[in-house]
């Protein structure tokens, strides 16, 4: 994704960021040739990997290599004709599995116990260029069985209707499924009661799981894998429905992924980021232990996709993110929808690899997942090509499926705007109209990848109507999709009369192939553990066997015994830090530093010290050094330090923990770890803007929580970045808003004022904008403070100091002191350079400092100290003064004066009080004066 991401940009991620069309090219046959020996494609021209402008470059209408001539519009092709338009491996062949009209707009599937397919159709997305209409509850969730065992979906309802936007559609008992909708902040269970095919009830299941933000940072997809827990995107947590129905929470690092989510055969998920340029994120450990990456995640260019020649340039980046001469994405900017391929009815090889979609480029990646010394490095299967490429402009793959059939499903959202609308800027809006892509909407398609050398499996699941016992079979089966829903639906039935039979399966895998019986022996033990019937004897067994993959699951297993108070756990996590496999010792580290058992830290330093495998000591360093890992940043106590130099309240500190939270789920994508502006592949440009020491951040506090509120779009200062727009925040609640703005103004070496809710709320009533500001209006609009340079400054006494309040640097003292004990009428006046409209004072006095002067009649150091009590008053002549503009009591270490706006060239703050130390001065180390916002 592209475009300009500005500074002042507190949030900033822009993923399954959907984008655009393209031209309708002719029909072609697909390729017979296109995996690791198709032909590369052009290079391109610029410097970039790819092809492209110079970095920098052609971000506006005018940037070289722009075409905006008028164009055919494109057009929506049968599915029959699409179908011939796709680029495939040698071997491999797509199919429809459901078409619109029956399904539009799809943006992810999922199966039922019985193998139904439950479709989420976002049937309001991106209707115009505006979005209009787009919250409307006109979406819903479709169910499609299959009845014969052909095959074909030939029994179709609608589960629900009337939805907004639905985003999670988890099955789990029969008729029972998980949703959540796109601005809801509560995750519900709908229950079909009669078996009809469409839910009847539906109940808050769990509060505060959803958001309501723009549409991309919102959870996507849910995960239920070997360790019994519910994960999603975005959400730093996970959940576990505990025996009696309530769930259970614990807390995660922020997993980095956008849309969908997947697990592995051993249990890690995985996740990828589309809005930060990425790809995969957070893949070198279970997202439990730490969101772990390391420089080589990925092989030299592999963030470059490769799709199939003739786009049309429609990416939001403009054409920084144009691949000439072909008009081609030239790096990832939307990644979404990933699976790791666990079936049984496509090649063996592709087991274990990574697919993800890039709606964009109008690609599905294949990536190898590459083991070294206990690390992972992705690979593309096809280099200087891609699994799946289309000629369609109209192709969105968005998502990817591991189906009952053993094949894969893809999930095209079949759409002419696919970029939410806070994303459509001026380059992308005049792509929208020159190739008519308002007009093409409502489609959509799933489709199955098949292979030439075996035929699907169209064995029809009957779990719901299984005993228990036939659902522990199911945990051997080749296809990973049987696996995990025997599982899951063994755990929900909570039937412990085939514990027996578990054990015997996770001991020596029973009943299953030698095949399958690695597998389904790490499926018995998770199975035990969720049924509660885990025990500790069976555990270290499994510790002591033959094959590292158990020895690694037994360790993690018998957290939730170490959990439960079985301490004595701890020994045997120190032992297998000895074991003789890697993989195995950088599982006990990553589980001992979870729990923070006895002796892990010296333990951990001890192995990183000693240890030949970079995989231990990368991940070692990571544990112990949180902020060196890609997907981490430092604790929230190296903010503490920062907070305006104060003490922190319980309440305050808490909106910093809560505002860091939000960074990490949101804003580091783009921003960073360390606030500095994540790097966009490719270019010398950076995705966001730094936020350490940025001025407007640390400056008004109307300038971040304007920002956040409605947006920010244009050069900052000058420059690009190249993450897009800074889209507005302001359907977050106030304190949201209060928190992460407060968060950024404390961290990355900043120090100013915690922000309020009220303060925001203040700010929200006093505009109706809808737009994005651009920084010149931004800056019109709030206060400004004036160059203290300019002023002519005097004070009733202790004149001679009054210009120290003018000084930046230099030896002490550098305020003005009175010199005098505060008597009522003293006073400190500022002479501006021309009259200006005024709005805001604030006095800043840093004590207890003594004051260097003496007292006319006296020995020894002053004390100094704000003004007991002030009245400000102004002037536009220096002779006629106004009534008080503003008064009140002085504050430690400073001074915040509000008031209307009003027109001044002088300006005169007058002490009224008696102070209760009766020999304190006044001071005033820092006086800033606010022009009035517009």
């Amino acid at each position: 994704m592209s475009s300009a991401r500005r500074a002042l940009a507190v949030l900033a991620v822009c993923s399954l960021t959907f984008a655009l069309t393209s031209l309708t090219l002719p029909a072609q046959t697909p390729s017979s040739a296109a995996p690791a020996g198709a032909p590369q494609a052009p290079a391109g021209r610029g410097g970039q990997p790819g092809g492209g402008p110079p970095p920098g470059v052609g971000r506006g209408l005018d940037a070289p290599g722009i075409d905006l001539l008028p164009r055919p519009p494109v057009v929506r092709q049968d599915p029959e004709v699409q179908q011939r338009l796709f680029l495939l491996p040698e071997g491999f062949t797509i199919e429809p599995v459901l078409t619109d009209p029956l399904i539009t707009d799809p943006v992810g599937v999922t199966f039922d116990g019985n193998g139904r397919m439950y479709v989420l159709e976002m049937r309001s997305y991106m209707l115009d260029a505006n979005g209009t209409g787009m919250r409307d509850p006109i979406s819903r969730i479709s169910r499609h069985e299959d009845t014969d065992g052909d095959g074909v979906y030939d029994r179709h309802t609608v589960f629900a209707d009337n939805l907004v936007l639905p985003r999670i559609a988890f099955p789990l008992e029969d008729g029972v499924v998980l949703v959540l909708e796109t601005d809801n902040r509560d995750l519900y269970k709908f229950v079909d009661t009669d078996g009809d095919g469409v839910a009847d009830t539906r109940e808050v299941f769990y509060e505060g799981y959803g958001r309501v933000t723009n549409m991309e940072w919102q959870p996507g997809g849910m995960a239920w894998p070997l360790d019994n827990w519910l994960y999603s995107t975005y959400n730093p947590f996970r959940l576990r429905i505990q025996p009696d129905g309530s769930l259970a929470r614990e807390e995660t690092d922020p997993n980095g992924g956008q849309w969908w989510l997947a697990q592995d055969n051993y249990g890690k998920l995985w996740f990828v980021d589309g809005g930060g340029e990425t790809g995969p994120v957070n893949i070198q450990a279970p997202i439990i232990y730490g969101a772990m990456n390391v420089e080589d995640n990925f092989e030299p260019d592999f963030q470059v996709p490769w799709p199939a020649p003739g786009g049309i340039a429609d990416m939001q980046g403009g054409m920084n993110r144009v691949r000439l001469p072909d008009g081609t994405l030239n790096h990832f900017t939307a990644a979404s929808g990933v699976e790791i391929y666990r079936g049984h009815r496509l090649p063996a090889d592709m087991i274990g690899d990574l697919f993800f979609n890039e709606p964009v480029g109008r690609i599905v990646r294949r990536a190898k997942v590459v083991e070294r010394e206990g690390l992972v490095q992705l690979q593309n299967a096809y280099p200087g090509s891609e699994f799946v490429r289309s000629t369609d402009p109209l192709f969105r793959p968005v998502a990817i499926h591991n189906a009952p059939d053993g094949t894969l499903f893809l999930v095209d959202m079949y759409t002419g705007i696919i970029q939410d609308a806070q994303f459509v800027g001026p380059y992308l809006r005049a792509k929208v109209e020159q190739y008519g892509l308002d007009r093409q909407h409502n489609w959509g398609r799933i489709w199955r990848i098949r292979h030439e050398s075996m035929t699907p499996d169209f064995t029809k699941p009957r779990m719901y109507e299984e005993s228990a016992a036939e659902l522990v079979a199911h945990l051997a089966h080749p296809n990973g999709w049987w696996r995990d829903t025997a599982q899951k639906l063994l755990v929900l039935r909570r039937d412990t009369s085939v514990a027996p039979q578990l054990r015997a399966m996770a001991r020596t895998g029973e009943g299953a192939s030698a095949d399958t019986a690695q597998l389904a022996r790490i499926h018995a033990l998770w199975t035990l553990e969720g049924l509660d019937q885990l025990d500790a004897t069976l555990v270290r067994e499994l510790m002591k066997d033959p094959d590292p993959k158990i020895r690694i699951q037994a360790i993690r297993a018998s957290e939730t015994l170490y959990k439960a108070g079985d301490r004595s756990f701890a020994d045997d996590y120190l032992a297998m830090t000895r074991d003789p496999d890697h993989d195995v010792v950088i599982q006990a580290m990553m589980t001992m530093n979870l729990h923070r058992t006895p002796k892990y830290e010296e333990t951990i330093k001890s192995l990183i010290a000693s240890s030949n495998v970079r995989g231990v000591r990368e991940i070692g360093g990571q544990l112990l050094n949180p902020g060196r890992s890609l997907g981490q940043m430092p604790a929230l106590a190296d903010v503490d330090a920062q907070a305006a130099g104060v003490n922190l309240s319980t309440s305050q500190r808490r909106s910093l923990q809560r505002g860091q939270a939000i960074y990490r789920e949101l804003c580091i994508t783009c921003h960073g770890p360390d606030g500095m502006g994540a790097p966009a592949g490719g270019t010398n440009q950076l995705l966001g803007a730094p936020l350490g020491g940025a001025p407007r951040v640390v400056g008004h506090h109307a300038n971040i929580v304007q920002v956040l509120l409605h947006g920010l779009q244009g050069p900052l200062d000058g420059r690009e970045y190249s993450g897009g727009i800074m889209v507005a925040m302001g359907a977050n609640s106030d304190e949201w808003i209060a928190d992460v703005a407060s968060f950024v103004r404390n961290a990355f070496g900043n120090s100013a004022d915690l922000i309020t809710p009220e303060q925001v709320a203040a700010i929200r009533a006093a505009t109706t904008r809808t737009e994005p500001w651009t920084l010149a209006e931004l800056e019109n609009a709030v206060p400004q403070p004036l160059d203290p340079a300019t002023w002519t400054v005097t004070a009733s006494h202790g004149a001679e100091t009054a210009a120290n309040v003018q000084r930046e640097g230099g030896e002490q003292p550098l305020r003005w002191e009175s010199g005098d004990a505060q008597v009522p009428g003293m006073y400190f006046q500022v002479e501006l350079p021309a009259a200006t409209r005024i709005s805001e004072i604030v006095m800043e006095t840093t004590v207890p400092r003594l004051g260097w002067a003496f007292g006319r009649g006296g020995r020894g150091a002053r004390p100094m100290a704000p003004p007991a009590a002030y009245e400000v008053t102004v002037s536009t002549d220096g002779q006629t003064w106004s009534a008080p503009v503003a008064s009140g009591e002085g504050q430690n270490p400073k001074t915040t004066i509000v008031f209307e706006p009003v027109e001044a060239k002088f300006v005169r703050i007058t002490q009224t009080g008696r102070p209760a130390n009766p020999n304190a001065g006044w001071a005033i180390e820092r006086l800033t004066i606010y022009r009035a916002g517009q």
